[in-house]
């Protein structure tokens, strides 16, 4: 397999109520919200896609937002936090701006040189603001209510708990050609060798002692690592399958085609294509406005809209 895992695709969380969810990343965290659509598996309920201006792979955090789930627990076999790069100059902005929305937030300790800002989403999923001056190609979305500078850059990274990480840490440097950049205690952390794109960090935790966690509200569901086409995500298929991997077949996503299976760990991977994009049905300047469907639900869409609790995208303020 000649082909490399340049970063993140996208990362993939359960929200509880929609509306929050959409107030939280839209009207605070300044991220677009680039696609309204339903789970395919689930209709009646949501599938919200946040990022850049047009959902540029490695910028997409999306979430199936199912009213009144249970909260998950943390624990291994998860991703701990999702994390997005910011510039070393917003640490103060980004402290005020969440105490000012009455989000708990705290300035932790330096890692790998880097300052980091935790906070919690409504729904409990740990966020991490990291500063720092190398970043993926983006692109800004002029409305929204986070000035420019102090913007968020896409991924930085995902940490990812689990019981032991040798076996992780192979299929990360053995298969998706990543390397091992640092490490500080049971933390160990690994790059893509592509130095452009977002979200080409993704952080182990050795946590031999902690209990297995449970993916629900407030959890992450999945990560998915980019394929450049279709072509490319069925070599990727052929490759892990060969190694003895249990990989879904190729799975329709409107946006992107994807494929899933479980690493080592426990936590669930996709590789998923960066076309068609989010521009497939809709306008770039219309992204999210109205609700989308698949062509095989649009039959049904009456019924969808009766179900689906009423949203209001936040204005710009």
């Amino acid at each position: 397999m000649n082909s490399k895992i340049p970063g993140l695709h996208h990362v993939t969380a359960i929200a509880s109520d929609p509306q929050r969810n959409l107030d939280f990343y839209v009207a605070l965290l300044g991220l677009r919200f680039v696609k309204r659509t339903v789970n395919f598996d689930d209709p009646g309920s949501y599938h919200f896609y946040f990022g850049d201006n047009r959902g540029t792979p490695g910028t997409i955090l999306t979430f199936f937002a199912w009213p009144g789930a249970r909260r998950g627990i943390r624990g291994t076999g998860q991703v701990e936090a999702t994390a997005f790069a910011i510039s070393p100059d917003s640490i103060d902005y980004w402290l005020e701006r969440l105490k000012q929305h009455h989000v708990t937030a705290e300035r932790t300790s330096t890692r790998f040189g880097e300052e980091v800002i935790r906070l919690i989403d409504p729904d409990g999923l740990l966020i991490e603001l990291i500063a720092s001056s190398s970043h993926g190609s983006i692109e800004r979305w002029a409305d929204s209510p986070v000035a420019a500078e102090h913007a968020l850059r896409g991924f930085h990274s995902v940490s990812a708990a689990l019981e032991g990480y040798e076996r992780t840490a192979r299929l990360l440097t053995e298969t998706f050609a990543y390397r091992l950049i640092d490490e500080s205690e049971n933390r160990f952390r690994f790059a893509s060798a592509d130095d452009s794109a977002p979200g080409r960090i993704i952080d182990l935790l050795c946590q031999p002692d902690t209990a297995t966690g449970r993916v629900a509200a407030g959890s992450v569901h999945h990560i998915a690592f980019r394929a450049k086409d279709d072509a490319e995500q069925l070599q990727w298929r052929d490759h892990l399958v060969d190694l003895g991997y249990n990989v879904t077949p190729v799975m329709d996503r409107d946006y992107f085609h994807s494929i899933y299976f479980r690493e080592p760990g426990g936590v669930l991977f996709e590789i998923a294509t960066d076309p068609p994009g989010f521009t497939l049905d809709e306008k770039l300047q219309e992204l999210g406005a109205h609700l989308r469907l698949p062509p095989w639900l649009e039959q049904a869409r009456s019924q969808i809209e009766q179900i689906l609790p009423p949203i209001q995208v936040p204005a710009k303020s």
